[in-house]
């Protein structure tokens, strides 16, 4: 007796084949349907089909970064933290009866107020003074200063936080204080700085020093910490004692954030950092409060109330404004829009990341069509060819809009983020103008209201422009094909989100 051990579809091959496309072909058009639900809900129109287009030509790559990159919401219990926080902050904001009044608002500005207020709980407060650092070298000093004249706390979150040479005096300025019983407490982004060169050696010396530090955002999935890997906390915060806070865009690092492709090309970053005074601080410290609760479950009680403040010049009012996927909103977007469609005579943008979603377009589009002076300061190479070459997409619109691009000349990137509006408001902080800190990233904006202030920023975008080249739509026209091509490419991504 003999058996046959064969497969059966190794003699009826044709029909098992036939059989496993016509699954396969079911599947894939299962998959579609799936997709046209589930991928626009709650998405703008623009991001869905950019994700649907990913999924229908690359279907089982599109389906994977989807199920991996799609939701931008945080964790249910960082998001109720967040509502938490609020809560304390509208319990225990001051400064609101500062606010000036000896010149009269603008018409438009209330309503913006208004708005924060709702979309962030912060108030706007009075009674406050602004300093700005635009040099490097300066900034990182005056907040190694600050933190050697530290006498209760010290909070310091960066985005990228680094022990290099550079910052070496900020961090011996850091052990100082602790080993004066000055507490320190230090936040660091995890995806970020584990990508910077010198992560471990920054840990190593954070425990050396004897810090309190903690990772934000951590993704570590052995340790049951995991979310969408892009969403970033880009915050850049340092407070003490609750009585002086500097923000704004630098990092924690060298110029050349230590990358050997960096040092190459000879890239430097320009940043601009604000030391603030009076009210405001508070609001400041109220997001890293949000962090360190949301990363470690401790709140942060008030630990020292502010000393009296006696002002060199007029006194300002200024507004945080939180952002990021912990928020229901887009806040920042929402205020930058706002604003934008506020503005009466002049508009003047600084972002080193400018990928505008279609609000945003239209909202400077239309202030340049109306016959306000719009400008836009970005830098004339990137550090980030994908972001570079998008950013690059948008140049023909808004020359043709009447929008001045001015392209800070190389190899310095030109990495502040502020504009102002008119000569009444500058808002500065950690936002980039790119859906990115629309949507993924965790930011820091503050409303500035204050002719001085602003008059201020003025004379550092004059400084921008001495540095800098004008673009003209004749001179964007020619430009070889090849690289437009890759810009109307690159475009295509910065959707998918």
């Amino acid at each position: 007796m003999s058996w046959d051990l064969s497969w059966p579809w190794e003699w009826h091959w044709p029909t098992f084949a036939l059989t496993w496309v016509g699954v396969l072909a079911g599947i894939d058009f299962i998959v579609r349907i799936i997709s046209l639900i589930v991928v626009p809900r709650n998405r703008r129109p623009q991001t869905a089909t950019a994700w649907l287009l990913a999924i229908f030509l690359i279907p089982y790559v599109g389906i994977f970064l989807f199920l991996v990159l799609g939701s931008r919401r945080l964790p249910k219990r960082r998001r109720e933290k967040q509502l938490e926080i609020n809560r304390y902050i509208i319990e225990t904001t001051e400064g609101i009866d500062r606010v000036s009044q000896d010149n009269p608002w603008p018409s438009w500005l209330e309503p913006i107020v208004e708005l924060n207020r709702k979309l962030g709980a912060m108030p706007l407060v009075g009674g406050n003074s602004a300093k700005l650092y635009p040099h490097y070298e300066e900034s990182l000093a005056a907040m190694t200063q600050a933190v050697r004249d530290a006498k209760r706390y010290v909070h310091a979150e960066f985005y990228i936080f680094a022990w290099d040479e550079t910052t070496t005096p900020f961090f011996d300025a850091m052990e100082d204080a602790v080993k004066r019983g000055v507490t320190v407490r230090v936040l660091l982004d995890h995806v970020a700085c584990l990508r910077a060169p010198n992560y471990l050696r920054t840990i190593r010396k954070l425990k050396k020093i004897g810090v309190s530090w903690h990772l934000m955002l951590p993704v570590q999935p052995w340790r049951g910490q995991w979310r969408r890997p892009d969403l970033r906390n880009h915050r850049k915060l340092l407070i003490l004692d609750g009585v002086v806070a500097f923000t704004g865009s630098q990092n924690m690092v060298d110029r050349s954030y230590n990358k050997r492709g960096n040092k190459r090309r000879g890239l430097k970053w320009k940043d601009l950092m604000v030391r603030f005074e009076g009210p405001i601080v508070a609001g400041i410290n109220a997001l890293f409060v949000t962090d360190w609760y949301s990363e470690t479950d401790e709140l942060l009680l008030r630990e020292t109330e502010p000393e009296p403040l006696t002002l060199s010049g007029a006194p300002l009012d200024a507004q945080v404004v939180p952002s990021g996927p912990g928020f229901e909103g887009e806040n920042n977007l929402r205020l930058f829009n706002s604003l934008l469609y506020a503005a009466q005579e002049r508009i003047i943008i600084t972002s080193p990341y400018f990928v505008p979603d279609e609000s945003m377009l239209y909202a400077i589009t239309t202030a340049a069509q109306s016959g306000l002076d719009v400008q836009l300061f970005v830098s004339e190479i990137g550090d980030q060819p994908v972001v570079y070459h998008a950013q690059r997409s948008y140049y023909e619109e808004l020359l043709k809009a009447g929008v001045r691009i001015w392209l800070y000349k190389a190899p310095t990137v030109l990495h502040a983020k502020h504009f102002t509006i008119d000569d009444q408001v500058a808002v500065i902080g950690s936002s980039n103008m790119d859906m990115r800190s629309f949507s993924l990233n965790l930011e820091i904006s503050v409303m500035v209201r204050g002719r001085d202030f602003v008059k201020s920023i003025r004379e550092l975008e004059q400084s921008y422009r001495n540095e800098s080249r004008e673009l003209t739509l004749d001179e964007w026209m020619t430009r070889p094909v090849p690289g437009a091509v890759l810009d109307n490419l690159a475009r295509l991504t910065a959707a998918v989100q």
